[in-house]
């Protein structure tokens, strides 16, 4: 079951209650629907997704073009659903994107594949995220502890394992991180 919310993108409503009863009915309890591509592009940067289906055309564009760029600026699974006879061109053109394609008419236990596949992507993309904001904030505190250090080096005549120690000692002491104390040793001599 997938507590995140999903949303659906179609510019036909012929079918849209089908396809969220079975998405509610798969454990996709939060299903939210609209029927532009310019709609889409405005509700990912106030909501967040963990899957989007989107069923081509719709009013204002093929979506193929936000597929892609769903793709790029979310870590929600894409699938796009096309006509059958495009379906291996799509995902041609979508594949390096991690875009699924589904053909129409839908088949459902292709449909659940695909969501499913989908749901698993998400939930990694989300933890290579993850990870990814912890190697940033660890760079960074090595940054700021490598440019204290070298203050320190140069202000205080220390060595670099002494400057080292020096950081280490004092935000142990004073229970702070040794990006705090870096941050206050460049405060101290920089400005």
């Amino acid at each position: 079951m997938c507590a995140e919310r999903t949303l659906i993108v179609s510019g036909s409503e012929k079918g849209l209650d089908g396809m969220t009863s079975f998405l509610k009915n798969c454990g996709y309890p939060s299903v939210v629907t609209i029927s532009s591509g310019s709609e889409a592009r405005r509700m990912i940067h106030h909501d967040s997704y963990g899957l989007i289906i989107i069923n081509t055309p719709l009013k204002d564009e093929t979506g193929y073009q936000l597929s892609l760029k769903l793709s790029e600026d979310t870590c929600a699974a894409v699938i796009l659903i096309c006509k059958a006879d495009i379906a291996d061109e799509m995902t041609n053109r979508t594949i390096d994107y991690g875009v699924c394609v589904v053909p129409k008419p839908l088949n459902k236990a292709v449909f659940l594949q695909a969501i499913r596949t989908g749901t698993a992507f998400h939930h990694r993309m989300l933890a290579l995220h993850q990870e990814n904001a912890k190697l940033r904030t660890k760079l960074e505190e090595l940054r700021y502890v490598s440019r204290a250090k070298c203050l320190l080096i140069v202000k205080q005549q220390m060595t670099e394992e002494t400057a080292h120690r020096y950081i280490e000692k004092n935000a142990m002491d004073t229970r702070r991180t040794r990006k705090d104390v870096a941050m206050e040793i460049i405060a101290k001599y920089e400005y």
